[in-house]
């Protein structure tokens, strides 16, 4: 019952406030924030995209492999003190 009524009420205020939303688009020209959107607008946007996925999973790819190796490490040093806990003595 209650994700019925959560239905009804989300599509009701979708519909209600679907006509405001296409209000404001309003007729621009084709200019957008940027300004007019020519051919030249358009393939810099394109060209940047390009450049900015494969750098953006190169920095993450290069992120995630320091954390990797910091993990390695940090279980070697864990595994090397329970080897060696007899050694150290203590309780």
């Amino acid at each position: 019952m209650r994700a019925l009524r959560t239905t009804l009420v989300t599509l009701t205020f979708l519909a209600l406030t679907a006509p405001a939303a296409l209000a404001a688009g309003g007729h621009d020209g084709g200019e957008g924030i940027y300004g007019e959107s020519n051919d030249k607008v358009v393939t810099n946007a394109g060209f940047f995209l390009i450049a900015f996925f494969p750098a953006f999973v190169l920095v993450m790819s290069l992120i995630m492999w320091r954390l990797d190796k910091r993990k390695d490490r940090r279980k070697a040093a864990e595994k090397a003190r329970k080897v060696r806990a007899d050694v150290r003595g203590g309780w």
